[in-house]
């Protein structure tokens, strides 16, 4: 805990196997509670290793339901567990959680309701082995992005994030995509309510181990990005209104023991 604010970290997992001890080897304990771990119909022994690691909450999807599905049941399984302050950590090794430290304290002291470990501030990405086409391909929806929703991210598209439980609570995420564009939803769900995400400098790491999508993937992600971009903007102009910017975020929509996976 810090300052009595229970904290969990929650990992979305698939095909973990490798690279999960070393990332839950490097979890700080020391503030810390739970730790949740979602894996999304692997087909390696990503839950072996978990229940060998002495995880306490391991989530199986019995079925495959993407990156967004992955997510989404991490973050119900935290709420269920009254979280505080909620890590979103891929169990990859690409992001070090040696961060969560200060990711939470920015949290448990009330200077912001979300922080973002950036690969961009700095030098991380290009030096922790990104490819160049994905920095450029960054760079510019990054400031597409940032044109549309009127903000001054460095990135939209790390997966290393920290939310506090008032924001998880307040925005409709059971409503965002089950794919990758998930992310780029959430954050505008997080604007959409008012409110502002701090960043921090994060070393990245790029090895064969580290999951990835391909460039075909990518390219769609990409699209798919431009969409909710515009789509915010348009929902902000009140020209055409997007049903998961719609309304604050209500216990009827959370499910903690929702269909397709078993604990």
């Amino acid at each position: 805990m810090i300052n009595q604010k229970i904290i969990t970290v929650v990992l979305p997992a698939y095909n973990a196997a490798r690279t999960l001890e070393q990332t839950y080897a490097e979890i700080p304990f020391d503030i810390v509670d739970h730790v949740i771990l979602v894996d999304d119909c692997s087909g390696d022994e990503t839950i072996p290793i978990a229940k060998k690691l002495g995880i306490q909450h391991i989530i199986l999807h019995k079925e495959n339901r993407g990156y967004g599905g992955n997510q989404k049941s991490c973050y119900n399984k935290a709420l269920e567990l009254k979280s505080d302050i909620v890590v979103m950590l891929h169990p990859d090794y690409q992001y070090t959680p040696k961060l969560i430290h200060s990711m939470c304290f920015l949290l448990a002291n009330d200077v912001y309701q979300v922080v973002f470990g950036s690969r961009i501030l700095g030098k991380g990405a290009l030096q922790g082995g990104m490819p160049l086409y994905k920095y450029v391909a960054n760079r510019v929806l990054t400031l597409f992005q940032n044109i549309l929703i009127n903000q001054k991210l460095s990135e939209y598209h790390t997966g290393y994030r920290a939310f506090s439980k008032r924001v998880l609570e307040n925005i409709a995420y059971e409503l965002n995509s089950d794919d990758f564009i998930f992310d780029n939803q959430m954050i505008a769900q997080i604007f959409n309510e008012g409110y502002d995400i701090a960043e921090i400098s994060c070393p990245t790491k790029y090895f064969k181990e580290a999951s990835s999508i391909n460039f075909k993937r990518s390219f769609i992600y990409g699209l798919g990005v431009l969409r909710v971009s515009l789509e915010y903007f348009l929902h902000k102009k009140k020209i055409k209104s997007s049903f998961y910017l719609k309304g604050k975020y209500h216990n009827e929509y959370l499910y903690p023991t929702a269909p397709g996976f078993i604990e």
